[in-house]
């Protein structure tokens, strides 16, 4: 703000995510704070270097460490991309780039990834559900070959427990008190993590709590896009940019593949192929992405579903723009209507 001249206030989303994690910690109280987050954010240590910073600028004087676990086809699962989800398989993948243990014949494990190996010396500590397919794999249940994760709560099982035994094998860590979701799509699953929180609270080897002394009663859940809300918020009060009208002049857009571009690669659902994804040049400047409206035609029936269960306000605000904008008077021209009509009925009730 200050380097460009500019009366524009910036709210980063680690910066409000760090802040919210460490108001619950005394000023000289010492513990750990957790971090979900994609390969690419946990390996650029923006939540290590702002939690960091924040303390220093904060003035908390207690010993508050950091622990990373990246959330490797988390994402991806939820979204239900094929590299880490097929609900229709029922034998182990070779296109599969989930973690995967005791197998050579998946392509994360030809890549030699080490973050996403199941031990399989503590197959019991993760508490996979084994039903519907929801693990993939060779053999026996007790011993397991080619093991492929294929569900979402068996995914956060696995990261969770990564997690732990990060915390767990490290010599004098304090308990972890609260856990960052720094993805926009964990937060959605915010009880299946809680609930696997629980389980591993109260989880014994040999009569023993193996994580309970690691590990704070109740662990508070951050979404940083919540907390960058609240600071947005506060900010605009301030300033006294709200008026009666702000709801009905929100815009809302989505990116997308940009098809126009004859570099890009996309797969039969028009989503950019793994290797095409990963696989980019970050010195390589391409229009990629396209921005356009939020709307049926570029958002898939299962994330609309997801967004009016999970988040029915932001939903409701968003159906209603695209009715109400003159902006997305061809969407409705050309696909009669945007959102299903029961589900904006079913958020007016």
């Amino acid at each position: 703000m200050d380097k460009a001249g500019l009366e524009i206030k910036v709210i980063g989303v680690i910066d409000a995510g760090v802040r919210a994690a460490l108001a619950f910690f005394g000023a000289d109280e010492s513990g750990s704070v957790g971090v979900m987050a994609t390969a690419a954010t946990v390996g650029s240590g923006g939540y290590v270097k702002t939690l960091n910073a924040q303390k220093k600028a904060m003035n908390y004087l207690g010993n508050i460490a950091v622990f990373q676990q990246a959330g490797i086809g988390l994402a991806g699962a939820i979204d239900g991309s094929d590299e880490y989800i097929d609900s229709g398989a029922a034998l182990p993948r070779k296109e599969y780039r989930g973690p995967s243990g005791a197998g050579e014949e998946t392509a994360v494990t030809k890549e030699k990834h080490p973050d996403t190996v199941i031990d399989l010396a503590i197959l019991p500590r993760y508490g996979f559900v084994w039903g519907k397919n929801e693990m993939l794999f060779n053999g026996k249940v007790g011993s397991p070959e080619n093991l492929q994760i294929n569900s979402i709560k068996n995914y956060i099982s696995y990261h969770l427990v990564s997690l732990m035994e990060k915390i767990r094998k490290k010599p004098g860590a304090g308990k972890i008190k609260a856990l960052i979701l720094g993805c926009t799509h964990y937060p959605f699953y915010k009880e299946i993590l809680q609930k696997k929180l629980e389980e591993l609270y109260n989880y014994r080897e040999k009569g023993e709590y193996l994580y309970r002394p690691f590990m704070a009663r109740d662990i508070v859940l951050i979404d940083p896009a919540l907390n960058t809300a609240k600071e947005l918020y506060r900010c605009l009060a301030s300033s006294d940019l709200f008026s009666n009208e702000s709801p009905n002049k929100s815009e809302f857009y989505v990116s997308v593949p940009n098809q126009s571009n004859p570099r890009i690669q996309v797969n039969s659902s028009g989503s950019f192929t793994y290797n095409y994804k990963y696989g980019r040049d970050a010195g390589f400047i391409q229009e990629y992405v396209k921005r356009v409206p939020f709307s049926k035609k570029t958002i898939p029936p299962e994330v609309l579903h997801r967004l009016s269960q999970k988040v029915p306000l932001v939903f409701n605000l968003i159906a209603n723009f695209n009715r109400n904008n003159s902006k997305t008077a061809f969407l409705r021209k050309n696909e009669k209507i945007d959102f299903p009509d029961q589900n904006i009925r079913k958020i007016r009730k």
